[in-house]
């Protein structure tokens, strides 16, 4: 693929082919692809690929009604111009021959099927209203969800599943937080509106501010010095559980890419001791850049919290926050390459992973301290009926209940003991906070 031509749309085919064929996130193959492209194209390109992977099962359902042949499968490339440019039809920014046009042109610059695609998408705008109205009868195509998401969905969240996928095929909206050290929401609302950018702060979640647009990190006011973060809404509301405060030992399990650590930090200077800890020591980097960047401190470990004897020095944590490794449903509209890559399969390992985790957790945990368990997924065996589970083996641990959460902004489903946070709710992502405490 190195021969295509370096435009946008060749760009985002190749962006979107790997993904499909190496089963890399789309943040590492956007990185990979724009690492020396002219920042003009950037911005398109990066646009173009989440539109064509956001929407891939929807176009795979629109591709098997127009193919001559609906078994034969179509080579990754191929396939993947044919996404983006069905993304920009639906788009409608540009004029349909001019989509048109340009996919022919990527593939013959790719050594591609030109015929096969202009084919494709002149039937597809013939046809175009009778095939939108037949995937219209369907939640995951027209959603663009893989059936067996759509289908798990619908047994956890009986009442709520449609809007689930609803909310989970919409553009992510872009949240920042305000380092608390630095000032409130309501005074950063108006750095932004001097600086022409329109925002507003959640009243419910201290220091949270929704951009109306959301724009790259370095046309934000302070994001270089520090002042504000990117973190979701439903992120930052791992605050509320934890309810720190001066004096206390905290834990940050698995702390990768830091945005928790950082929050943490900011919202209780007067923690006696702050412990990161995260298994991959490339990510673990991840962490200090966050950290420095806000001026803020904490302890940086490399190691297994899971296997803890191998870091730990045995003194007891009076919070520990297990955000666990999860299948990441809740934050699809943000990667949407995990409706590609992720597999029910997957889904299944998920939690004995999180359970082995969790029990070394506790056992970290002093007597009368709170253990918060969260997860940025959706599915019930991740969240609710882990914790029941591990609630009923361990005579030590009980729930603590929502109401004792100090002050949670009634967010989220019932999920016992916790709550689950839907994807689009107070446009937040999709998260699960359960909070423990050992007698």
């Amino acid at each position: 693929m190195s021969n295509l031509p370096l435009d946008a749309r060749a760009v985002a085919a190749q962006v979107t082919s790997r993904v499909l064929v190496e089963r890399v996130t789309l943040d590492a193959a956007l990185e990979g692809a724009l690492a020396e492209a002219p920042r003009t194209l950037v911005s398109a390109a990066r646009s173009l690929s989440f539109g064509a992977v956001r929407g891939f099962y929807r176009h795979e359902v629109i591709l098997r009604r127009l193919l001559t042949q609906p078994g034969k499968s179509l080579e990754p490339l191929v396939r993947a111009i044919l996404s983006v440019a069905l993304f920009e039809l639906e788009d409608a920014r540009t004029p349909d021959y001019a989509v048109v046009d340009a996919a022919v042109s990527t593939a013959k610059a790719a050594g591609r099927p030109a015929g096969l695609i202009n084919a494709l998408l002149r039937r597809y705008l013939r046809e175009r209203d009778a095939v939108d109205a037949a995937i219209a009868h369907s939640p995951a195509a027209r959603y663009a969800a893989p059936e067996w998401l759509a289908q798990r969905l619908r047994e956890d969240w009986p009442e709520r599943w449609n809007d689930i996928l609803a909310a989970c095929d919409a553009q992510a909206p872009m949240w920042l937080r305000v380092n608390a050290r630095h000032g409130t929401a309501a005074d950063y609302v108006a750095t932004l509106e001097q600086a022409g950018i329109a925002a507003r702060a959640e009243p419910r979640v201290p220091q949270a501010v929704l951009l109306t647009t959301p724009r790259d990190v370095g046309e934000v006011p302070g994001f270089a010095d520090g002042v504000v973060s990117v973190q979701d809404l439903g992120a930052q509301c791992v605050a509320f559980p934890l309810q720190l405060a001066p004096g206390q030992r905290v834990l940050d399990a698995c702390a990768a890419p830091g945005g928790k650590t950082a929050l943490m930090a900011e919202r209780e200077p007067g923690l006696a001791r702050l412990v990161a800890v995260d298994v991959d020591g490339r990510r673990l980097k991840r962490v200090r850049d966050n950290l420095e960047r806000g001026g803020l401190e904490a302890e940086l470990v490399h190691g297994d919290a899971a296997s803890p004897e191998g870091w730990w020095d045995g003194v007891p944590f009076d919070r520990i926050l297990l955000d666990a490794p999860c299948s990441a449903l809740g934050v699809i509209r943000r990667h949407p390459d995990i409706r590609l890559r992720r597999s029910p399969q997957e889904l299944a390992k998920m939690p004995a992973l999180q359970t082995r985790l969790l029990d070394a957790a506790f056992g970290m945990l002093a007597r009368g301290g709170r253990l918060v368990y969260a997860t940025c997924t959706l599915t019930r065996r991740e969240n609710g009926e882990l914790i029941r589970a591990f609630l009923k083996r361990t005579a030590a641990a009980d729930a603590v209940p929502v109401e004792e959460w100090g002050g949670w902004p009634a967010l989220g489903a019932s999920d016992p003991p916790g709550r689950q946070i839907l994807p689009g709710e107070a446009s937040a992502d999709g998260f699960y906070y359960a909070a423990l405490t050992k007698r």
